[in-house]
Order: structure tokens, then sequence, then C-alpha cells
């Protein structure tokens, strides 16, 4: 009995009190429709009242004249119109329509029917209508619709976001906490890291950063500089007195007070070919024309010396303690001892042509020569004999420089036909670096502190170039002089070079300043007397 209950109960909850405006097509009539046959007249004669209703429905007026429609509810007669129904047209043509795309069935005016004179059988045609509407109202057909939107902007949403993140997943964004970042290919910056280092630059340390001035500290006329290759006219000592010869005249500049000082005048024809200060720098050494050596007091502002001997001018000269070398346009290189009366203690015959680069090495144990014939002797003291003889160079070397840190290693440049600078081992006999300048060389100096080379150029650049030990790498061009660069020369300090050049200028360049470590140190050593000699040179 209890589900017959529940039956009645859900027949009465299906059951609507109000008028009926729209609902599906009863079966019978769906088939009729789908067999072709255009417009259903059910007469009185065939009707079953069971299933078509009372017998006052068929009877009625309305149910002969009115076409089938897609509804196909009649109206009873003498009853009103329906609140909110507009006209009926004239005539509906059936046409199937599918569900869920707004397409209405045309209103029609339908008979009310009294609540005790309905079915069963319409009711539930009546309450499958309205399940159906209500499923697409909330799912079905119109879901799918809302679907396929909700799919077209999800495709639109997922094209945004990748041109947003430059083609990444939204997953690997930067501020996504979901997952780590992606590890960057073998050999490349992460992705992720190229947004926060790209914009740094990769600046070097203050300590490893040298600024070289590219300007002369001072600028000194020197008329009557002697345009000679050859020659050695520029000399700077230890109580910071700088020589200077001026064709038969030499000059004593003190860096001191920058004070001048005419020492020596010769007589004509002779001329000063070569200068060089004694360790100590008080005696100054001259070469002349005439093929005599000449020592001078420059304190005293005296000749206490002269050395013959050579046939020819003496070119070159260079001190290892008392023993005083000079070279000659003979090719021959004499030994003088400046302590006995009988000062010509050797003679060394290497070179064919005239000798115009002679150097002793800091220890004094080795002695180097270049010449005119292209070649660079290295002898040892006491000996007569060279030890090695470098003729890769294809022109004179003049540019002869042994290294203050290492006794054994020799830096030697060549003229216009050569432009080259060597360094030597002369343990070994090996040519361990060369570099081409481009350019003649007629000196080179070392700094101890930095670790470079500076060279000075004849033809065709003119200038001064820096360079960096072991790598020979360039650090720095100094331009300035208009003729070839005859002669370099370093300061007591080590900080400044002074060039002496066919245009008649002597310009110094503070190329190797002390740097802020030793600051203290150099600010000490100024409260010291600067020359010795300054006192007595007027």
């Amino acid at each position: 009995m209890s589900h017959l209950q529940f039956e009645a109960k859900l027949n009465e909850a299906l059951r609507m009190d109000g008028e009926l405006t729209r609902g599906p097509l009863p079966r019978w009539q769906r088939k009729a429709q789908e067999q072709g046959v255009p417009s259903l007249v059910i007469s009185s004669e065939n009707a079953n009242a069971s299933s078509l209703g009372n017998v006052s429905e068929l009877n009625s007026p309305w149910s002969a004249k009115t076409p089938s429609s897609s509804s196909f509810i009649e109206k009873s007669p003498g009853r009103g119109k329906s609140p909110g129904r507009g006209k009926s047209p004239t005539r509906v043509i059936p046409k199937l329509t599918v569900r869920g795309q707004g397409q209405k069935t045309p209103a029609r005016k339908t008979p009310t029917t009294p609540r005790n004179q309905q079915d069963s059988t319409t009711d539930l045609e009546r309450s499958h209508h309205l399940l159906v509407t209500s499923m697409e109202a909330s799912g079905g057909e119109r879901n799918s619709e809302d679907d396929e939107m909700s799919l077209q902007q999800r495709e639109y949403q997922e094209k945004m976001s990748e041109n947003l993140n430059d083609g990444q997943a939204q997953g690997t964004r930067i501020l996504s906490f979901k997952s780590k970042a992606p590890q960057a290919k073998e050999g490349h910056v992460n992705n992720l890291k190229v947004l926060y280092s790209a914009g740094k630059v990769n600046v070097p340390k203050a300590s490893s950063t040298r600024h070289i001035p590219n300007v002369p500290e001072k600028v000194l006329d020197a008329p009557e500089l002697v345009d000679d290759y050859y020659l050695h006219l520029l000399d700077w000592s230890v109580n910071n007195h700088l020589a200077v010869a001026l064709s038969s005249s030499i000059y004593i500049w003190n860096a001191g007070d920058g004070s001048i000082t005419p020492l020596a005048q010769l007589q004509d024809p002779d001329y000063v070919c070569s200068l060089s200060w004694i360790k100590e720098g008080n005696i100054l050494a001259m070469g002349i024309s005439s093929g005599v050596t000449q020592l001078w007091d420059v304190g005293q502002q005296k000749l206490i010396r002269t050395m013959a001997g050579h046939i020819n001018r003496v070119t070159t000269l260079s001190w290892n303690s008392y023993i005083l070398s000079s070279g000659s346009r003979s090719g021959q290189i004499f030994h003088h001892d400046v302590r006995i009366a009988d000062h010509h203690v050797a003679t060394l015959s290497g070179h064919t042509q005239e000798v115009c680069g002679l150097k002793w090495s800091p220890d004094g144990r080795l002695l180097s020569s270049g010449g005119n014939d292209n070649q660079v002797n290295v002898w040892e003291h006491g000996a007569t004999t060279p030890l090695f003889t470098f003729t890769e160079h294809q022109a004179a070397i003049k540019a002869i420089a042994w290294c203050p840190w290492q006794n054994n290693l020799l830096a030697t440049g060549g003229g216009t036909a050569d432009r080259t600078i060597r360094l030597w081992n002369c343990t070994t006999g090996m040519c361990i670096k060369d570099v081409h300048t481009n350019s003649q060389v007629s000196s080179i100096l070392w700094s101890s502190h930095y670790k470079e080379l500076i060279s000075g150029h004849g033809f065709s650049n003119n200038q001064l170039t820096l360079w960096k030990y072991p790598s020979m790498a360039k650090l720095a061009d100094l331009t300035g002089h208009t003729g070839r660069v005859l002669e370099l020369c370093l300061s007591p300090d080590g900080q400044m070079v002074v060039s002496a050049a066919a245009d008649e200028t002597i310009r110094m360049w503070k190329c190797w300043g002390v740097d802020k470590k030793d600051k203290k140190q150099a600010e000490s050593s100024k409260n010291h007397p600067i020359s010795m000699l300054a006192r007595t040179i007027r």
C-alpha cells in the first residue's frame, strides 16, 4: 500500500492547476508529422474520450478550424483570452526546431479547461515539458554553448599568457612558488637570472686600474739638440740632476728647484756624443766626437780627467762601479779603470761597425752591446770574447736595457729596418719574446714597481709606448713629439720618464706615478734634501 500512496502523492505533486501555455506534442501527433501528414482533424466518430478529453471539447467549433501546431492544444469555447498572450497568426507552418536555440512556438489562444476536466495523460505530458524546460535552463544543450564559449575563452587566455610570458609556461613565472625555476642549459645563463644580471656591468677594481697621463708634466726647450740616432745626449743622476748635451754645450737641470746650470763648453768642431752619470751621482762622463772621454766633477764644475784611446767618436758610455766602458764608431769597446793612471785595461772587438748601445747588468756580471752591424753581444766581466751573439735584429741596435729585478733578462730594440723589441734570456741565450712595434726603437726603460717597459720611437710614430711584462701587451701611447724620440731617461724615484726628441724639446711624463699605498712613503722622502748638489750648483 505504501507504494500506491507514493505514486498518488507524486501525481498530485506533478499536477498543475494553471493554464498550459507550452508543452510537447503528444506522441501520436509527432508520428503523424514525421509521416508527412499536413494536418490532423479529429472528429467525434472515431475519437476516444479517454485519451482526447471530454465530449464538449471535441464538439467545439475551434477543433475543426484550427490547424495542427507544435503545441496542438485546443481552446474551449466561451473562455476569455489568456492573460499576457498575443493573437495567433492566420496559419502556422509546422517546422522541426532544435531545442535550446531560443525559437519559441507561436502563441495561440487556447481554451481553458476546468481542473476537474483534465486527465492524467495531459498532466504527464505537461509535466514532461516542464522537466525538459528546466533541464534546458539548468544544463543540457545550452550548457554546451556555454562550454564552447568557455573553451574559446580558455584558449584565448592561454595564448595571451604565452605571449606575456615570452613563450614560457604559466607555472614558470618569476613570482610563481609552485615549482622551482627551470635549470639553464649547459653553458648558458638561466633565463630568470638574466632579468637581474643583464643590466650589471663588470667594472674592474680600482686597485687593478691606473691612470696614465697622456700629456707631459713639463716641457723644456733644447735648441741645437743634435738629431743623430746613434748618440746618447741625456742622463739623469741619483741626485735628481738631469744632464743635457746641446751640440758642444752641456747643461745641468736641477729637478729639485728647476734651476739650469751650464757645465761645459767645447771648442769647435768638437761636440758631445754621449753622457753617463756614475752610480754615486757626483761624476759625469762625457764622450767627445774627437775620441776622448772626459770626467767632470759637477759639484765643483771642474774637469778632473781626460782619457784618450779611441780614434773615432765615443757614442756610448756605461759605468760598472769604477770601470767605465766606452763604445766607438770603430766598433771597439774600451774598459777604463778610473782609479789608476793607466786607465785602459781591456779592449773588446766584437763589432764590425759603430757601437751605438752599451749597458752593464745590475749585478755588474754581464755587459751587453749593440752595434750598427745588427748584432747584440753579451760579454762576461773580464772576458774579451762574447758569451752570446744575437743576430735576429735586422737593423742597428741602440735600445738596450737590463731588467732591474731579473739580472739575466735583456731587452733590445732595432732601428727602422727592424722595428722589433726582443727579450733575451742571457743564461740560455734564447729569445723568449718579440713584439713588432711598427716604428723605429731608439730607447727602452724598465719599471720595477709596475713590471712594465717603456720604449721611445722614431720614424714613423715619434711617440712613447708602454708595455706590460711579460705579455708585452700595449698599455698606452704617449704622443706629443713632432720629431723622432732620440733618448729616454728615468728619474731616481722611478716615477718620471724624460724624453729628448729631434723637435728640440725635452718632455717629462709621469707614467709610473706612486700609488696610494706608497703615498706615505713618498711624502716622508720629501723631508730629505732633494739634491746633494743643490747648494753647490748656482
